[in-house]
């Protein structure tokens, strides 16, 4: 996962006090591109903003073996390629793109930078769902792509899908269907960030200048909440049952 922030100083002050989050700026040939580290190693990155009137927002990678193949079968399944395949210096190669119901992610090679390097423990990732309306298109889409299977997950006691590849569980789908979803929010793929108590995490973010979009709520993994950061980042966080 990485940030694309307008305030990425604000970014570090907040992202650190929030998940104990060390900033480490990357040279000039990156942009002043930061990773962030959890007790030393890499959980996330966070960059400046480069399209006008592009918004605040946490970004998706997909892990791929060809990123070229990749943004190839992206067009022919329906998505579209934003930003055609290039190469970020020796750390790897990646392209940004669209499902067909218009959710951004991105696609990334490694080469020296692999991705991250702690997952599944407080401060680091721990899941990514794709939150959209077009949920038989997406399912078809990201099969046709990456070679995920989407299957049906009654344990969370609503619709939900899980992706699956070679019985490996990699994210959920959570379907925008009845009247709580806003008409205009878009399709989008949201990180959860795993802490050890959702209450005081979603306090914590407050404090620090965040906005607390849901407030902390019990399902059947644990309890989440949804935060936007002080620029307008939005995520989650999940304490885990």
């Amino acid at each position: 996962m990485d940030l694309g922030t307008s305030d990425v100083d604000g970014a570090k002050r907040f992202y650190t006090g929030l998940f104990g989050w060390t900033a480490h700026v990357s040279g000039d040939d990156y942009g002043g591109y930061t990773i962030f580290n959890l007790d030393g190693k890499a959980a996330a990155g966070a960059g400046p903003l480069f399209g006008e009137g592009q918004p605040t927002a946490w970004s998706t990678y997909i892990s791929t073996d060809d990123v070229d193949e990749t943004a190839m079968l992206v067009e022919e399944a329906g998505g579209k390629v934003l930003v055609p395949p290039f190469d970020v210096g020796v750390q790897g190669r990646m392209a940004a793109c669209l499902d067909p119901a218009g959710a951004p992610f991105s696609v990334w090679q490694a080469g020296t930078m692999a991705g991250a390097e702690v997952l599944d423990v407080p401060g680091a990732l721990t899941w990514s769902e794709l939150i959209t309306r077009d949920v038989e298109r997406s399912a078809a889409f990201y099969g046709e792509v990456f070679g995920w299977t989407a299957r049906d997950s009654p344990a969370v006691g609503m619709p939900y899908l899980i992706w699956e590849r070679d019985g490996r569980m990699l994210g959920g789908l959570q379907p925008m269907v009845g009247a709580g979803w806003p008409a205009d929010l878009a399709a989008h793929w949201m990180p959860y960030f795993a802490v050890r108590h959702c209450d005081e995490a979603a306090d914590l973010a407050h404090e620090l200048g965040g906005h607390i979009v849901r407030r902390p709520t019990n399902f059947a993994m644990g309890r989440y909440a949804v935060i936007d950061d002080p620029e307008g980042g939005t995520f989650s966080i999940m304490e885990s049952a």
